[in-house]
């Protein structure tokens, strides 16, 4: 039986508090934010993310990959992801961590007109609504990510001659297996 894992201490519908930085303090080397110009208080809290003593990395691409490394701080050095993606890339990102023991919480940003229609042609009763990793991802479930670029977690697709290799990362939740694939594919006409 896998372990449990505890609850977050930072909750999406509330403001960072200065108890939760002084955690990070503790036990952050680093924080990842989403580098997109979508978070407006973004300059304050990563401000207070520092203040509390933790670094800070910014990524303009890899949401998925980088909610990923939350849940290997040993590995990768990063306890915690902030910031707003896209909602496919959201439960991409809590299937992978539902394979390996991580925690996320999510919220839709309902900005515009376009994703107020949206969201009422889909069913969604409260746009609002906290989301757990549980609502996202429920069941067993896979996860299965190759590379394409270059990227912090997977290298991409790279063209030799007469080969083309590629790099793949499997995970499985019930077990909570994680397999890594380094394939040479000589049928290259297959690309």
């Amino acid at each position: 039986m896998r372990a449990v894992q505890k609850r977050p201490r930072i909750f999406v519908t509330q403001p960072v508090s200065e108890r939760a930085l002084s955690r990070l303090r503790r036990v952050a080397t680093v924080s990842v934010f989403s580098d997109s110009s979508r978070i407006i208080p973004k300059r304050k809290l990563i401000a207070a993310v520092r203040k509390a003593g933790a670094a800070v990395s910014l990524i303009s691409d890899g949401d998925v990959a980088g909610v990923i490394h939350t849940a290997q701080p040993d590995k990768t050095g990063i306890d915690i992801y902030l910031g707003i993606g896209g909602a496919p890339e959201g439960v991409l990102a809590a299937a992978a961590l539902r394979c390996i023991g991580g925690q996320m919480q999510t919220r839709l940003v309902v900005d515009t007109d376009e994703k107020r229609e949206r969201v009422v042609r889909m069913g969604i009763k409260d746009p609002r609504k906290k989301y757990q990793i549980e609502d996202m991802v429920r069941g067993d479930c896979l996860f299965a990510a190759t590379g394409v670029t270059d990227g912090p977690m997977l290298s991409g697709v790279n063209f030799g001659k007469g080969v083309i290799e590629t790099e793949t990362v499997v995970m499985r939740s019930v077990t909570g297996t994680v397999r890594w694939i380094r394939a040479e594919h000589r049928q290259v006409d297959k690309f």
